[in-house]
């Protein structure tokens, strides 16, 4: 059995699951309501405040779609519940930051502003202190979503290896290569 796929995943208060009969999962929360097609082959069953799937086979393709569909769903039920949160750091002189609704407005060092439109479903909070580095911090339900968005924003100015300056995760750490050695 797939490690991952057999695993039950436990409802919290206040999450309800629907399985529809064309296999499409809905998992509704305080946060949001989410959907997710899942292949026929898999069978999920709810009994008890506890989703579990099923394979017919151990083939190679079902091992693999049992984890995949187990580890969306179970995203889905703590995205509505808890929620996910990306916190990336603005590095760099003159790099500036500010989110207005879910449009950010971005200067990172190019001859011209870069305007980024984010998903409806993500909230965004910027932050910018003197003499501290721009934050940005995005939450959503959909951890899918909000991880193409922070890795599209990443991809505007990506971390350079030399000074570290760009875009990158809190916590993040990035090797510095050396500089080229002064010539005597």
């Amino acid at each position: 059995m797939s490690r991952i796929g057999k695993m039950p995943i436990h409802l919290p208060k206040g999450v309800e699951v629907k399985i529809s009969d064309d296999n499409v999962l809905t998992v509704k929360g305080p946060l949001g309501e989410l959907t997710q097609p899942v292949n026929p082959i898999i069978k999920m069953h709810l009994e008890d405040n506890t989703l579990t799937f099923e394979r017919p086979s151990d083939s190679k393709e079902h091992k693999a779609q049992h984890g995949l569909y187990r580890a969306l769903a179970a995203n889905m039920v703590k995205g509505v519940s808890e929620g996910f949160k990306t916190v990336q750091e603005v590095i760099g002189v003159g790099y500036k930051v500010q989110a207005n609704g879910n449009v950010m407005e971005m200067d990172l060092g190019y001859s011209h502003k870069i305007f980024f439109q984010l998903a409806p479903e993500i909230k965004v909070e910027t932050v910018t202190e003197k003499g501290k580095n721009p934050i940005i911090t995005m939450t959503c339900c959909d951890k899918q979503i909000l991880g193409l968005a922070a890795a599209k924003i990443r991809s505007l100015r990506k971390p350079e290896p030399y000074k570290g300056k760009g875009i990158r995760f809190a916590g993040e750490e990035i090797r510095k290569k050396a500089g080229k050695a002064a010539a005597k």
